[in-house]
């Protein structure tokens, strides 16, 4: 792993580049297919990229319950408590609209309310993620939406993940459907003879996913646009090397495009750090994966001062980033650029993906200098709400008039002056 002073000014953010021109025009040719064609699309979609012909898109009762059936008992039971520490956290974002009386019996206002139907995309095939159905489908329930539906592709098998299915399960999900790719994001924002369509789509994917949600941006609304997983660790000499060699490999073992980045004031710890990496390599299952990340996204740095790492940690806006420093909770205070902040030894990144109820769905790319990790606001819309009596509008119209006519608008004028007397 590569070991580099940190220069003053550097930027840590990668270049990555999403999708080229022959990705898109696959994704360009699914969406407008589906829209024209629908079901006959998606199975065709289905079975040419996915390998089965589905006799069905919707999964059955019977297909549920088999997988509960199937599934170990213990993991059920360590999915519902991750699903409760989530839901917990989440229902802490909850909040209602507010109303401002202005005098004469006017106010203003603002109503908030959850969206009517939302869609998340879960990844499948070869991998199973019910982590990602507990992230996504939890803040939306909390929210208050309520119709949610799960697309995710089925094995060869015509068979989705028993993880997935025991997930959806816990959270009383069952509008389910085995459609992946960009062909599902086509479905779920154009809606088909079987599945109608929805207001937002969420959720993770490969890039023909993310060049879909692209896409169909405007005709729904989605979440965001993620990129690889990134880490940022801030650590001194207090960490443990190995510990923070497997926090970085937690990262990288996702995707030879994954960033793992340690800031250190340890020249020692760096050293120690990068031998680790080397080390942890060898034994680990995902290692080719991991290994390309390392030796494409993967750095270590050495900082003077510990101000001098905090602010190449914020040049950076890392999607997660730990802190393992001596007084971490106050060197956290200086952080204002991190999609998640992971304080201490034992906060390590994997602890909020899976069980501590916090949102692991999280901006990329150093795109957390002005976005934040899904949460319920994001499964809400918000209305205005004016009301005038007839008093205040007194008051108020010759003023609302001449800012009309200063901007030409005189039909704006007129509309605010047309109230006030009798009419015959």
């Amino acid at each position: 792993m590569k070991i580099t002073k940190l220069a003053q000014g550097i930027s840590l953010k990668r270049s990555l580049e999403g999708g080229n021109e022959d990705q898109l025009a696959v994704v360009r040719q699914v969406l407008a297919d589906v829209k024209s064609q629908g079901d006959a699309a998606l199975r065709a979609y289905t079975e040419k990229w996915d390998g089965y012909a589905p006799k069905h898109l919707r999964v059955t009762q019977e297909e549920i319950q088999e997988a509960i059936n199937a599934f170990d008992d213990q993991l059920y039971q360590d999915l519902t408590e991750a699903a409760n520490n989530i839901r917990l956290y989440h229902e802490q974002q909850q909040r209602s609209g507010y109303r401002v009386e202005l005098g004469d019996g006017s106010w203003l206002g603002q109503r908030i309310t959850a969206l009517d139907a939302v869609g998340l995309y879960v990844p499948g095939g070869t991998a199973a993620y019910p982590s990602s159905v507990l992230m996504n489908v939890i803040p939306a329930q909390v929210a208050g939406v309520s119709r949610i539906v799960i697309a995710s592709p089925a094995g060869r098998d015509g068979k989705l993940p028993a993880g997935v299915l025991a997930a959806a399960h816990i959270l009383g999900i069952d509008e389910i459907y085995k459609v992946g790719g960009a062909q599902a994001i086509a479905a779920l924002a154009y809606g088909t003879e079987t599945i109608a369509p929805v207001d937002k789509i969420t959720g993770p994917g490969n890039i023909f996913v993310a060049l879909a949600k692209r896409e169909v941006f405007g005709e729904v609304a989605i979440d965001m646009i993620a990129g690889p997983s990134e880490i940022a660790i801030l650590a001194d000499d207090t960490a443990y090397p190995d510990e923070i060699a497997a926090d970085l490999l937690s990262q990288a073992e996702h995707d030879p495009l994954s960033c793992a980045v340690l800031v250190t004031t340890s020249e020692q710890l760096a050293t120690k750090v990068a031998e680790q990496v080397e080390q942890q390599l060898m034994t680990l299952p995902r290692r080719e994966v991991a290994q390309a990340s390392i030796e494409n996204f993967g750095a270590i740095y050495i900082a003077e001062t510990l101000t001098e790492a905090v602010a190449a940690i914020n040049s950076l806006a890392p999607e997660h980033l730990e802190i393992i420093t001596e007084n971490a909770e106050q060197v956290a205070q200086q952080i204002r650029h991190a999609g998640g902040i992971f304080i201490g030894r034992y906060s390590s990144e994997p602890v909020g993906d899976y069980f501590a109820g916090t949102n692991h769905v999280l901006p990329t790319n150093s795109t957390a200098r002005f976005a934040s990790g899904l949460n319920v606001d994001d499964f809400v819309k918000k209305s205005s709400i004016v009301y005038y009596s007839e008093e205040t509008w007194a008051n108020n119209a010759p003023k609302i008039a001449r800012l009309a006519r200063m901007e030409g608008l005189e039909g704006h004028a007129r509309a605010v002056e047309s109230r006030g007397w009798e009419k015959e």
